[in-house]
């Protein structure tokens, strides 16, 4: 099973090759700690991260 990559520009979790966010191909394996934004106005991670709409999000993202 290949190893989930993350966004490096918006943090999103994705399966895919590009970020369906973004739309962007800068994507990397290495990244800590995951979260499920639900409600991305209300939400203090959401804004801290800057996550805008529901998902899988990483917290931290190397460059």
């Amino acid at each position: 099973m290949a190893k989930a990559k993350a966004c490096k520009n918006c943090h999103r979790i994705i399966e895919g090759k590009n970020c369906p966010i973004c739309k962007t191909t800068e994507l990397t394996t290495s990244w800590k700690g995951y979260t499920i934004i639900t409600n991305p106005e209300k939400s203090e991670i959401a804004q801290k991260i800057g996550a805008k709409t529901k998902g899988a999000y990483a917290l931290r993202v190397k460059s």
